[in-house]
C-alpha cells in the first residue's frame, strides 16, 4: 500500500509530562511508580498524526510549537508504545532522531480521559491500515475471494402455500357488497309523539271563503282557544261562529251568500276581536 502524501492530525493533547525512565531489568514491563512522577523532565503539547500507514507521535512546545522529540509508529499495540502495568496514564514510547538513535521516555497525562483518547487514536488508525490493506489484497486477487452461491442444488426443492395466498387475495378482492337502495331518497320517519305542521301561506296571500278572497287565518292550538264575544258581538256574529267551529276542525268552509254591493270583505281580525 503506497503511502499518501498528505499528513492528517489523529489527536491532540495540550499537556503532557515526560519522565526518565530508569532500565527495564526484567521482561515483567515498566511501573510508573519507579519513576520520578513529580519531577517531569518536560511539560508540553502532544500531537498525533498519520502519514499513510505510518503514525507519528510528536511532543512539541505549547507555545511555540517547536518540536521537542518524535516517536514514528509502525503498529499498535508494540515496541513502539507500551502501557506500564500499574497505571492508565502513563506510557513508555520509543522516540528516534533523524540519524537512527532511538531511546525510550516516559509520557503521563494527568487527566485519565486525555490518555483513554491517546490509546483509542493508534487503535483506530492501525485498524484502518489494516482494511485498506485487506481491500488491496481483494482487488489484485478478486477470484480468490469467497463467492456466494444462490441457486439451487441437484434435488433441492422448495413449497409454496398458495390456499392461504388464494385466501388473503379473496377476502382483499370481494368486500361484504351494502344492500342496494329500493328507490330515490329514504326519509326518516317523524319523531314520535309530533305534530303534522300546518302550512300557512305566505304573507300577503289571501283565501278563498264561499266565493269571496279573505285573508289567511291560523288555527289555535288546543291550549289557546280564541276570545268569547262579547254580547254585543253575539247576535251578528252568531255566523261567524259557525264559519270559526269548521276553520278549527280542519274541514271545508261552508260557502257564504252572496255579498251584496258596497259590503266589506270579512276579515280574520273579526275572530280576534
Amino acid at each position: 500500500m503506497e503511502e499518501s502524501g498528505y499528513e492528517s492530525v489523529l489527536c491532540v493533547k495540550p499537556d503532557v509530562h515526560v519522565y526518565r525512565i530508569p532500565p527495564r531489568a526484567t521482561n515483567r514491563g515498566y511501573r510508573a511508580a519507579e519513576w520520578q512522577l513529580d519531577q517531569p523532565s518536560w511539560s508540553g503539547r502532544l500531537r498525533i498524526t498519520a502519514k499513510g500507514q505510518m503514525a507519528y507521535i510528536k511532543l512539541e512546545d505549547r507555545t511555540s510549537g517547536e518540536l521537542f522529540a518524535q516517536a514514528p509508529v509502525d503498529q499498535f499495540p508494540g515496541t513502539a508504545v507500551e502501557s506500564v502495568t500499574d497505571s492508565s496514564r502513563y506510557f513508555v514510547i520509543r522516540i528516534e532522531d533523524g540519524n537512527g538513535r532511538r531511546a525510550f521516555i516516559g509520557i503521563g497525562f494527568g487527566d485519565r480521559g486525555d490518555a483513554f483518547d491517546f490509546n483509542v487514536a493508534l487503535q483506530d488508525h492501525f485498524k484502518w491500515v489494516k482494511q485498506q490493506c485487506e481491500f488491496a489484497k481483494q482487488a489484485q486477487n478478486p477470484d480468490q475471494g469467497p463467492k456466494l452461491d444462490l441457486g439451487f442444488k441437484e434435488g433441492q426443492t422448495i413449497k409454496l402455500n398458495i390456499a392461504n395466498m388464494k385466501k388473503k387475495e379473496g377476502a382483499a378482492g370481494n368486500p361484504r357488497a351494502r344492500p342496494a337502495s329500493t328507490g330515490g331518497l329514504s326519509l326518516l320517519p317523524p319523531p314520535p309523539g309530533g305534530k303534522t305542521s300546518t302550512l300557512i301561506p305566505p304573507p300577503g296571500e289571501q283565501l278563498a271563503v264561499g266565493g269571496s278572497l279573505t285573508q289567511p287565518a291560523v288555527a289555535p292550538s288546543s291550549d289557546q282557544l280564541p276570545a268569547r264575544p262579547s254580547p254585543a258581538q253575539a247576535g251578528s256574529n252568531s255566523d261567524l261562529s259557525t264559519i270559526f267551529l269548521h276553520v278549527t276542525s280542519g274541514k271545508e268552509l261552508p260557502r257564504l251568500g252572496q255579498r251584496k254591493e258596497g259590503e266589506a270583505l270579512l276579515s280574520w281580525a273579526v275572530f280576534g276581536a
